[in-house]
């Protein structure tokens, strides 16, 4: 009987869209060797051949990984996420492939609320269209639409990590802070929740969005809603570009309803830098526009390159899907003296048994299983003391309704 054995040298790491140095650290620390690193996004067949052989793959923004692509990628074990947001990716066609999603729901955070803070700022005190018509050689000294932000009211769409850095920060300020969640949350310090979207919107100076991409928040903020905000209020949107209907926030900047806006993510932006940019709203002057940049600062991009990574290596080592966005939870401590088998399958009656019955049928004793469940998948990680061969994962796979199986030492 040949063992088997886990080769991290075998195991094929794919980095995109120049993802920081930690993360490839991370990886090379923990012994694995086969890292490839690519500075841009990839799409189409560039990107289905480089998957073809790929085990982890890392991305950012501009990289999508839709079903079909999923579904041509038969090595592929774990998806990182390099940002807060997975939209790129489709969740729940990983998770019914096996292929749990990891992100980094908190390492951009101060970088994003220290931009909303300054944009606010700048925005209250009409900054940018000073600036805009000084650059076109117009003296625009007037004190008219700028204001201290201390005593306003800030609204806040969205209180989870951001959100209530935001809070902080601003509060600090002197400003009044309101948030409005689908959640109950903890507030802190002096923020109060609101009853209603609506509510929010109509008692704040500045309203800034902080929630992500579904079917309840797209065109969140549109016509109605801006219509309900005080004249001469202002917008900030650091969250997702689809979040606002930037045709009716162009409408309110003619009307002058909105003082200004500060949007750092559009429904459609360009792939590379390479790639022109186009909006509605540059044609105002009173606007910030920013190239989907609020959370791209030095200490961010180290920060989310050795979150990201630590939660894949720790995957790929010990089998934990702790921090997966699309996964059941299970962690567990590296194992180290027992042979460790993960078995992902759908979530129906039987499976778990016939996993037993088919280790009892070969006499080999179970030391330890973990097993946790969604509506569509079960996810199970059983140790045994004996030393199997690779028949034994062959097996595994040929159990009914199994979608992956894995052997770890």
């Amino acid at each position: 009987m040949v063992k088997y054995s886990f080769d991290k040298s075998k195991i094929k790491v794919l980095l995109l869209e120049g993802i920081h140095e930690n993360a490839v650290q991370c990886f090379r620390e923990n012994g694995y060797s086969d890292i490839e690193c690519l500075n841009g996004a990839l799409s189409g067949p560039e990107l289905e051949k480089k998957l073809h052989g790929t085990h982890i793959v890392g991305i950012r923004s501009r990289t999508e990984l839709r079903k079909e692509m999923l579904i041509r990628s038969p090595k592929l074990l774990a998806i990182g996420c390099f940002s807060i947001g997975t939209n790129q990716v489709d969740t729940l066609d990983a998770k019914l492939l096996g292929i749990p999603v990891f992100n980094a729901p908190f390492s951009n955070t101060r970088s994003v609320a220290e931009l909303v803070i300054a944009e606010c700022i700048m925005l209250m005190r009409g900054i940018p269209e000073k600036s805009a018509l000084a650059q076109k050689k117009i003296w625009m000294k007037s004190l008219n639409n700028s204001v201290e932000v201390r005593g306003k009211n800030l609204g806040i769409i969205g209180y989870g990590h951001i959100g209530s850095q935001v809070s902080i920060l601003a509060e600090s300020m002197g400003m009044n802070i309101y948030y409005y969640d689908i959640e109950k949350k903890l507030n802190l310090g002096n923020a109060r929740p609101v009853n209603s979207l609506n509510e929010l919107l109509k008692i704040s100076d500045t309203v800034t969005i902080h929630v992500p991409s579904t079917e309840l928040t797209r065109n969140m903020i549109s016509r109605d809603q801006i219509a309900l905000m005080k004249k001469g209020a202002c917008l900030i949107n650091a969250s997702r570009g689809d979040i606002v209907d930037y045709d009716a926030v162009a409408e309110a900047l003619r009307s002058k309803h909105l003082a200004g806006i500060a949007a750092d993510v559009f429904p459609e932006e360009p792939a590379s830098n390479n790639e022109p940019f186009v909006n509605e709203l540059q044609n105002f002057n009173n606007v910030i526009l920013t190239p989907h940049i609020a959370g791209s600062t030095l200490e961010a991009q180290a920060n989310i390159g050795l979150e990201v990574a630590e939660k894949l290596v720790k995957y790929s080592d010990t089998g934990s899907t702790l921090g997966a966005v699309n996964f059941v939870q299970i962690s567990l401590q590296p194992n180290t003296s027992k042979q460790r088998f993960l078995h992902t399958h759908k979530n129906v009656p039987g499976v778990l048994r016939e996993l037993n019955d088919y280790f009892s049928s070969k006499g080999i004793n179970i030391s330890a299983e973990f097993l946790q469940t969604d509506p569509d998948i079960g996810y199970v990680i059983l140790e045994t003391e004996s030393e199997l061969d690779y028949s034994v994962l062959q097996d595994l796979k040929n159990i009914s309704h199994t979608i992956r199986a894995r052997i770890l030492f």
